[in-house]
């Protein structure tokens, strides 16, 4: 793997590796569990058909057009630059209609990813209401991090469904994991303390270096060049961020992330409500997206 790069420093050869691809076992419910359990993910190509997800990328790039953030064609996915976001909608407002898009919530929260996902758990699954789009411009990217311990009120049998809904090059800032970072009880068992009743949202493993990161651990960063329609899923203990977004033509890479569960667990109210609050009772207003696409997501 070339052109990868990480907070502006390029990734080596040797702290770098391919996601171990699950795809010949999709339909096989005791092949997944088995590799989840020692993986702890699974990177499945192609899980939600193209044509859909092209056209709820074109939604998405559409309203984004609406407000001077990309240019036409909006298919193009190119970043202006400039945006009138802020001069014309209510952030929370405008990003819950954008994640709500129907086309958007046809992939995302589809039978196609549905169906994966009650094989992964064998038993019958449900998705949260509450999802996280991220259009990723140049320069953007998204540091280490665990999902834990944000959305564990309710099931504790948590799993996020990454979703590629354009084509992510590595040079457009792909999903990266850390490699058997599973088994890093010492950073993990910390985060299990912390107060996720909270209404304070805390940095959690936020991971400036990652180089550096990844070698002191002797680990690598696995990551792919994603089509559409290609999921990676992974449990709340997995640490994952993103390579940095470095396009020459300025494109916006872009994905979302929803976590699922069993459908006989508790739902956690926060994400699952007709308007959900969120993990600090902001709703949508409250993630990264709903931030013009000029202003940095590392600024709170």
């Amino acid at each position: 793997m070339t052109n990868a790069i990480v907070q502006g420093t390029p990734v080596p050869d040797d702290i770098l590796g391919p996601l171990r691809d699950s795809s010949d076992v999709v339909d096989d419910g005791n092949a997944l569990r088995e590799r989840l359990d020692h993986d702890d993910y699974l990177f499945l190509r192609g899980v939600v058909d193209r044509n859909a997800i092209l056209a709820a990328r074109d939604e998405v790039f559409a309203r984004l057009m609406e407000v001077d953030e990309i240019t036409a064609p909006a298919s193009e996915g190119i970043a202006t630059g400039t945006s009138r976001r802020k001069e014309l909608v209510d952030l929370g407002e405008f990003w819950q209609s954008v994640s709500e898009g129907p086309r958007l919530r046809h992939v995302s929260h589809g039978t196609q990813v549905a169906d994966v996902m009650s094989r992964v758990f064998d038993e019958p699954s449900r998705p949260h209401d509450y999802m996280f789009l991220r259009p990723g411009v140049v320069g953007r990217s998204t540091h280490l991090h665990f999902d834990l311990p944000f959305f564990s009120r309710g099931s504790q049998r948590i799993h996020t469904v990454w979703l590629a809904l354009n084509e992510i090059p590595l040079d457009l800032g792909p999903l990266a994991v850390v490699e058997g970072s599973h088994r890093f009880d010492d950073l993990i068992e910390p985060v299990r303390q912390v107060d996720y009743e909270s209404s304070n949202t805390p940095y959690v493993q936020m991971l400036d270096d990652t180089v550096e990161f990844a070698r002191e651990r002797g680990s690598r960063l696995l990551t792919a060049a994603f089509a559409p329609g290609d999921i990676v899923i992974f449990t709340m203990t997995l640490m994952h961020g993103t390579l940095d977004n470095h396009s020459s033509e300025n494109r916006v890479r872009l994905s979302c992330d929803v976590r699922w569960q069993p459908a006989a667990d508790d739902l956690d109210p926060r994400y699952t409500a007709p308007n959900p609050p969120g993990t600090t009772g902001a709703g949508y207003a409250e993630l990264n997206g709903a931030k013009p696409l000029t202003e940095d997501w590392h600024k709170r």
